[in-house]
């Protein structure tokens, strides 16, 4: 779908497993243009969790409250790449950028579609060294066959190709640094799973 969003719209953010909606959470659209989706997830945002046989087994979340618990994060990703960089903000000014490697996004009409690849990489707000976050349970996953070989190569490019651009200084999420939510901007309602039966809201 070619379809952008208006800011300010809220849509449908899911993380598909096994065809089927892993975790179903609604964010509000801070731009969308040829460049990037950008959306917001504010804290306190309800999630909902789907229901199957997943190969991952139940959303990790499940067990915790049910709604987003950190601040509010603005979500950047670019289409095909296979990851999209998390802006959190504190008093200060920005506290980091967690870059987030999942699958590429796929647009639909109520939102988008990815999947969360368990590795993450955190650059500090303040310029210090970045650091990798969750490398042994990414490699873990890839042991036990939750990654088949082809989406762990997928995933180790694209932590690559990050690592690069930090490197080179050519951080194309950097033009978001002093972005803020609009005042106004409420915390959606739940969305329903609308590819399986039903579920239950259910935390980040």
């Amino acid at each position: 779908m070619d379809t952008r969003f208006r800011v300010g719209e809220v849509i449908v953010r899911r993380e598909m497993l096994d065809g089927l909606e892993w975790l179903v959470h609604p964010v509000r659209v801070a731009g969308d243009d040829e460049h990037a989706l950008a959306v917001y997830l504010a804290r306190g945002t309800p999630l909902t969790f789907g229901h199957g046989d997943f190969r991952w087994g139940p959303h990790p979340w499940r067990a915790l409250a049910p709604e987003w618990q950190s601040g509010g994060v603005l979500q950047l990703q670019r289409p095909g790449d296979g990851y999209a960089v998390w802006g959190r903000w504190d008093g200060d000014g920005l506290r980091e950028w967690y870059v987030n490697f999942q699958a590429p996004f796929i647009r639909t009409e109520r939102g988008f579609d990815t999947l969360d690849h368990e590795l993450d990489l955190i650059i500090p707000g303040d310029g210090s060294p970045y650091r990798w976050k969750d490398v042994e349970a990414f490699e873990e996953r890839v042991r036990t066959g939750g990654f088949t070989a082809e989406e762990a190569a997928g995933v180790r490019a694209a932590a690559s190709r990050v690592a690069d651009l930090v490197e080179c200084g050519e951080c194309w999420w950097e033009r978001w640094r002093e972005w803020a939510p609009p005042a106004g901007w409420e915390v959606p309602a739940a969305v329903a799973l609308t590819a399986q039966g039903g579920g239950a809201p259910g935390a980040g």
